[in-house]
């Protein structure tokens, strides 16, 4: 493989560090941030579930950021994904949970207003109108779950060290399955600027099963995460575990079960192709924001016990953080494509001033088609 294209990947896995510094830190942020369990072990848990649920399950919400703007070169989809990670590394280094998703989706925009693209109306529609649906549904989920727990236990009346026993495997195993949707949902948000120029190409190992190009992108997105997760997330685990208002064991679990179901739910083909088959509306498949949905599921057991814990001013900051995200990405973005482009001299879309149009080499699915640079 051309050295040239390794360098362009670097950016979408920068991009997987930063996610996993930040938004795959809020699948155990809650029971980390309540002691209940060690950072290391939750990091290690975390980064193995991430990259199975990216590898297996990760093609279905990609596609709905191709739509919005399939960006056909590889230098452009650089310039994105190191945009959305520059966005979102700042703001891990305020110790703000944000979302990758938002970074990404306002470098993708800027990549369409430099290039004279046209953003998908519908799809940009379809993913802002999920940015108030996820906490607003991670936080009904965690109100029901809450409520829920609350009358088995007081049923069960464990002993006390039994509750604490299954409370810390329930941890465990939430965020095993957390981390998995993570990785299914949001892998997307890593590597989906690179799947229609993918320099990768399918394979099959051992004549049993076929190792996709996407798979392969994907593979190495999740990766990076894992060593997001493991160096640098700690930080952001503590602020949702523990400063937005005071958890207890049980309530961390009750947040991330509701916040990995919303993540789930979005990322699911699976349930997508079983809501269709008989009649129903489907869940549309988009990347949405780990950040947003474990906000969301704090904020829904604090209205529910009154919201008087709550402690604003962070909310307030973390609100702040999502709103600026997408801006500084685009922006971002926008700048730096015309530097890449006029200064290093490198084609950031197809059909660029001067350059060589692309060339079609297969495809993933019926919605993102493979692009190779000649």
């Amino acid at each position: 493989m051309d050295i040239s294209i390794l360098l362009f990947l670097t950016s979408g896995l920068f991009l997987g560090w930063a996610l996993g510094a930040n938004d795959a830190a809020n699948v155990f942020g809650t029971a980390v941030g309540t002691r209940m369990i060690r950072f290391s072990t939750a990091a290690t848990i975390c980064t193995i579930f991430v990259i199975l649920g990216a590898v297996y399950s990760g093609a279905g919400a990609a596609g709905t950021l191709g739509k919005l703007g399939a960006i056909d070169a590889l230098a452009g989809s650089f310039v994105a994904a190191l945009s959305a990670a520059l966005a979102v590394y700042l703001m891990t280094k305020a110790g703000l949970p944000v979302s990758t998703t938002q970074a990404i989706v306002g470098a993708i925009i800027g990549w369409n207003l430099f290039s004279g693209t046209t953003t998908d109306t519908n799809s940009l529609v379809k993913i802002l109108t999920t940015w108030l649906v996820c906490p607003l549904l991670a936080a009904v989920i965690a109100m029901g779950l809450f409520k829920l727990t609350a009358a088995v236990l007081s049923r069960v009346k464990l002993h006390l060290l039994r509750t604490d026993a299954c409370t810390r495997l329930g941890l465990l195993l939430a965020g095993a399955f957390g981390s998995y949707s993570l990785g299914a949902n949001n892998i997307g948000n890593v590597m989906g600027v690179f799947v229609p120029s993918s320099p990768f190409i399918d394979f099959e190992i051992a004549g049993l099963f076929t190792f996709s190009s996407t798979q392969q992108l994907f593979l190495l997105g999740a990766i990076a995460i894992g060593v997001g997760v493991l160096t640098y997330s700690k930080r952001v685990m503590m602020t949702v575990g523990s400063n937005i208002m005071p958890l207890s064991p049980v309530t961390a679990w009750v947040v991330v079960m509701a916040h990995s179901l919303v993540l789930f739910l979005f990322a699911s083909q699976g349930l997508e192709s079983f809501l269709i088959s008989h009649g129903l509306p489907s869940i549309p498949l988009v990347p949405v924001s780990s950040s947003q949905a474990v906000v969301g599921a704090v904020l829904g057991i604090a209205l529910l016990k009154g919201g008087r814990r709550i402690r604003w001013r962070v909310l307030g900051s973390i609100g702040a953080g999502w709103m600026v995200t997408p801006m500084i990405a685009g922006i971002v973005c926008f700048i730096s494509l015309y530097f890449m482009q006029n200064v290093f001299d490198q084609n950031v879309y197809a059909g660029g001033p001067g350059k060589a149009p692309v060339e079609m080499v297969g495809f993933s699915s019926p919605e993102i088609p493979f692009r190779r640079p000649k």
